[in-house]
């Protein structure tokens, strides 16, 4: 899912993501950053793992392993999807974003789904506000006309957030996932951007 993240969350995921993306003002000073394996697999891993064992951000169950993280960032690398991250001052990573392939057919070329993590330590701080908005950046430099972000209907910071940036609501795909002992519906956000100046077929 936006395979970028409450009222239904269990308790602990409700502290988690009330906080999670759009409260406040970055913390100062903080640096964006394009991510690589080496220097940030481990804090990505953590973040995620984190988001999957206490939240409904990943529709997923068990924990990653670190040479997952490979993998992951061949991907990345492979569709030049950046890895976006923000460091504080010293080089601690607060959290990141990315994106990936919407669906896998040619025609959905100028589609994307985009997915923002913050690291537990650092939410409510603006830090996911800067990555979302960086992210879009990213997305209207590379000619790309769609971003869209799938998120749990219980995540209402990051559906507040992404409202705040644009995004709008497209559909809702109910009990599409069942963590925690219950059905998730999950909501699709999406934005159109100005580019591609000229897209083409094929």
């Amino acid at each position: 899912m936006a395979r970028f993240l409450a009222a239904r969350y269990h308790r602990t995921s409700t502290r988690l993501h009330h906080r999670l993306t759009n409260a406040g003002s970055p913390p100062h000073p903080l640096k964006l950053i394009d991510c690589t394996h080496a220097a940030h697999a481990v804090a990505i891993l953590d973040i995620f793992n984190e988001a999957i064992v206490n939240s409904t951000a990943l529709y997923d169950y068990r924990p990653r392993t670190l040479a997952s993280m490979a993998d992951w960032f061949g991907v990345k690398a492979a569709g030049a999807f950046p890895v976006i991250g923000a460091a504080d001052d010293n080089g601690v990573l607060l959290g990141f974003a990315s994106y990936g392939t919407f669906r896998a057919w040619p025609a959905y070329k100028y589609t994307v789904e985009h997915s923002v993590y913050v690291h537990r330590d650092h939410r409510s701080r603006g830090v996911g506000r800067s990555l979302l908005q960086a992210l879009i950046g990213r997305a209207t430099g590379q000619q790309l006309h769609v971003m869209v972000g799938g998120i749990d209907v219980g995540n209402v910071a990051s559906i507040r957030l992404h409202e705040q940036l644009g995004f709008t609501h497209a559909g809702t795909i109910r009990q599409a996932g069942f963590k925690f002992g219950r059905w998730l519906d999950l909501a699709f956000h999406q934005r159109l951007l100005d580019t591609p100046h000229q897209p083409v077929d094929g």
